[in-house]
């Protein structure tokens, strides 16, 4: 027997808004009164897989990618990009990682939502994700903007969801899936759905254990056995009553830190953001965990938040040890970029050493130890790179917009250690780039140093002979 569901979203009275959908489902009955939340959500999953559907070809999922704001403790790396548009792995933008993760686990309508210098990202986002006409799929970018009951920008996390949640609703969606732009990780979020309507959960939360010492400066969940959540501290500090925090399903010491991705039925989240609450993480999520039904969904894989110029630099250079914690060699489970048929790396004479090599270089230096080398880099005879993130080029030198004195690229003889070369920049020869001796927090017009690091920052030209 078929029958139709009908309703705005979930809790709310059928046909009683404008957002009305219809679904045909067999086995299971018309009712036209109020309908609780869990109980639609798991007769929509049970009734599709008695017809051998996926629960997702049942139930209505968008993804949303926060950009996040001006990327401060990035900078200068955030200088002209967004933050989701910053270079990783010597490929890909750090906003691959999460349209990836949607795109793998059968999530195609994903939006984006960033302010600041999003030109680049635009570019890349629309030279990458192109899906086919048979399909429904898409990323679409929401930047900030001036409408007739809102003059001000995104004022945070929440604030740009609110301002965008009615494009969300363009598709009538059952579920909504926040994600962060700045992480490193590999997830099934199909999965997550799935531990989300088993629950009859209002929200999902997932969380990475950690261990004492790093959870004073994350956002901790107190749970139960069955993994609801109780209590939200943010960055408690190391406080005497962290150990109250403790998560009860581990025997040693572990910790449930929020990682920033959240599963929400979509009437919650609306009612959630009937206020002026800017931040998901300080606001929100309190407020949801006194009213809803709130779980937590562990996750014991490689997660790394990518939100300091130092995090960033030991996310990379950890991708060129010899066994990393974050592979991007399973071939199950891709990281999508862009396109670009780039020729193969040339080594005319190069010792090379735990570094990942991307294509279109051309390698001439004596020793690469520990780096990570991204596209079309052209490094020159006798120069020394160690424990150094090179994000290589837009174009090669003949393609210069402009001909510069000092080609593009590292030149001959030159030392770098512990430092970030960001994209097109131009070292002369025999020049030495290191962060040792320097205050950190110092910038100039050629470099500025962050967590320890020297950073070169984008478009620079570094006359010959410079010590740095």
């Amino acid at each position: 027997m078929q029958a139709c569901v009908r309703g705005d979203h979930f809790g709310k009275e059928v046909g009683a808004a404008p957002h009305t959908y219809t679904r045909t489902l067999p086995g299971f009955l018309e009712d036209d009164n109020l309908i609780p939340v869990p109980f639609l959500l798991t007769g929509i999953l049970n009734c599709a897989m008695s017809a051998g559907m996926d629960a997702k070809e049942a139930i209505k999922v968008v993804s949303v990618i926060l950009g996040g704001g001006q990327g401060s403790r990035l900078w200068p790396l955030t200088r002209d990009r967004s933050k989701p548009a910053v270079p990783i792995a010597g490929k890909y933008r750090l906003v691959d990682i999460p349209i990836s993760n949607c795109i793998r686990s059968g999530l195609n309508e994903i939006y984006l939502l960033t302010q600041f210098n999003s030109v680049s990202l635009h570019e890349h986002v629309s030279n990458t994700y192109k899906f086919d006409p048979f399909h429904r799929g898409f990323v679409r970018i929401l930047a900030a903007q001036q409408t007739p009951d809102s003059s001000a920008w995104y004022q945070g996390t929440a604030d740009a969801v609110r301002k965008s949640f009615n494009y969300f609703m363009d598709t009538s969606p059952d579920l909504i899936v926040i994600l962060s732009g700045d992480q490193l990780y590999r997830l099934n979020l199909g999965s997550i759905i799935d531990e989300h309507l088993e629950k009859g959960a209002d929200l999902t939360i997932c969380t990475k254990p950690v261990c004492r010492e790093d959870a004073g400066m994350l956002g901790l969940m107190e749970v139960d056995s069955d993994r609801r959540i109780s209590n939200f501290v943010e960055k408690p500090g190391d406080a005497e009553g962290l150990s109250s925090l403790q998560a009860p399903m581990y025997k040693e010491e572990r910790y449930l830190a929020s990682m920033g991705i959240y599963i929400f039925n979509t009437s919650v989240l609306r009612a959630l953001l009937e206020n002026d609450l800017e931040d998901f993480g300080r606001d929100i999520i309190p407020s949801a965990i006194r009213k809803y039904r709130v779980y937590s969904s562990i996750y014991e894989g490689f997660w790394r938040d990518i939100g300091t110029v130092r995090s960033f630099w030991e996310a990379n250079l950890g991708l060129a040890d010899p066994v990393s914690e974050f592979t991007l060699y399973d071939v199950n489970s891709l990281i999508f970029t862009h396109m670009r048929y780039l020729p193969p790396v040339k080594i005319n004479r190069c010792d090379l050493v735990n570094s990942l090599v991307s294509e279109g270089c051309i390698l001439s230096g004596e020793l690469i130890k520990h780096s990570v080398i991204g596209i079309r880099s052209v490094i020159g005879s006798g120069s020394v790179v160690e424990d150094t993130v090179v994000m290589g080029a837009d174009y090669y030198e003949m393609q210069a917009p402009s001909r510069q004195a000092v080609p593009l690229g590292i030149g001959e003889g030159c030392v770098i250690r512990n430092a970030i070369i960001d994209k097109n920049a131009c070292i002369g020869d025999g020049c030495a780039i290191t962060p040792d001796g320097k205050v950190d927090g110092t910038n100039t017009n050629l470099y500025s140093v962050r967590d320890g690091i020297i950073v070169i920052p984008k478009n620079t030209v570094i006359p010959s002979g410079t010590t740095i």
